[in-house]
C-alpha cells in the first residue's frame, strides 16, 4: 500500500550514502523532554536510523543536552534555534542552505499570533529564505505562499500544550533534490504511524 511504501522510504531510500543529489533533512521539535514527555516514541525511534539523515533541523525546545547529543547521534550536522523553554546558547534564527534551497530556522514563540500565516511571511521575507521551519504551536503545519513552503513539524515527542488542546507526536523528513523538495509527515496516531507526502518546486 501506499502507506507502507511511505514507511519503507526511510529504511530503503535512506540507505543510499549521501550525495550531491539527494538529501536527507529531519525537521523536529518541541521535544520538552523531561518535563512534558519521557522520550521519543519507540515507534519513531525505530525509524530514526543513525548515518542515513544527512541534516537535521530543530525548532527548539530540546530543553536538555541529552536530547541534543542523541541528535548528533542520528545525524553529524545538527542545527537548532532556541525556544522558550531551551537553557542552551542557540540562536533565535538561523539560515541553513541544503542543496538549492535557503531554509529557514525560528522556534515561533516570538511570531505574534503564534503560527499566523501573515506573520510567518514575513518572518520568511525577512530571512529572504525558500522554506521557513517553526515550531512552538505543537501541531503539524504545512503550507505554500507566494511559492515558499512554510513548515510546522508539531512536536516528536506529542508534549501538551496549554493551547493545543489534543497533541499528536509527528516529526518531518525532506528528500531534497536540485530544485525539489518531498516532504514526508510522520504522525503517530495511538499504535500506528501515518505519513502523508507533500511535493513543493522552487521557481
Amino acid at each position: 500500500s501506499d502507506k507502507h511504501t511511505l514507511l519503507l522510504f526511510l529504511l530503503l531510500a535512506c540507505a543510499c550514502p549521501p550525495t550531491d543529489a539527494v538529501m536527507l533533512v529531519l525537521v523536529l521539535g518541541d521535544l520538552h523532554i523531561p518535563h512534558r514527555s519521557n522520550a521519543i516514541p519507540a515507534k519513531f525511534k525505530k525509524l530514526l536510523v543513525p548515518g542515513r539523515i544527512h541534516h537535521i533541523l530543530c525548532t527548539g525546545n530540546l530543553c536538555t543536552k541529552e536530547t541534543f547529543d542523541y541528535l548528533k547521534t542520528l545525524a553529524n550536522d545538527v542545527h537548532v534555534v532556541k525556544g522558550d523553554f531551551d537553557e542552551g546558547a542557540y540562536p533565535e534564527q538561523k539560515v541553513v542552505t541544503v542543496g538549492a534551497f535557503r531554509i529557514g530556522l525560528c522556534h515561533g514563540h516570538q511570531i505574534v499570533p503564534w503560527g499566523d500565516h501573515d506573520s510567518l511571511a514575513l518572518v520568511q521575507r525577512q530571512l529572504d529564505v525558500d522554506i521557513l521551519l517553526t515550531g512552538h504551536t505543537h501541531k503539524f503545519e504545512a503550507f505554500e505562499a507566494e511559492n515558499k513552503l512554510f513548515v510546522n513539524p508539531g512536536t516528536i515527542t506529542g508534549a501538551y500544550s496549554a493551547t493545543a488542546g489534543t497533541v499528536t507526536p509527528s516529526f518531518v523528513l525532506m528528500d531534497i533534490q536540485e530544485t525539489s523538495v518531498v516532504t514526508y509527515v510522520y504522525q503517530l496516531h495511538g499504535d500506528e504511524v501515518k505519513v502523508d507526502k507533500i511535493d513543493f518546486k522552487k521557481s
